[in-house]
């Protein structure tokens, strides 16, 4: 794994955005980790105009987000709102 997120750093985000520090599968802390990642690609691309290896990781960590977002949404409204509340997207 990257160095940019290492073991002490997910279990931060699961910590803050999930249950508990080892709750891993609960769609808002996939949706909080998914979100630092793409941020951080996205600060890469920035620089690296011509990484289309990472532009397309980057498509695809989205469209992950977007997914998991569609099953919380109709899944548990309240929980949905939370996160995007809680991470800033733009829904």
């Amino acid at each position: 794994m990257a160095t940019y997120l290492d073991k002490d750093k997910k279990q931060e985000i699961f910590g803050q955005y999930g249950k508990s520090n080892a709750d891993t599968g609960s769609p808002e802390s996939q949706v909080a980790l998914f979100s630092y990642r793409i941020a951080h690609l996205t600060g890469h691309l920035k620089n690296n105009k011509k990484d289309y290896s990472t532009q397309r990781s980057l498509l695809k960590l989205v469209g992950k987000r977007r997914r998991l977002l569609d099953y919380l949404k109709e899944t548990d409204i309240e929980r949905y709102r939370n996160i995007v509340k809680a991470l800033n997207l733009r829904k």
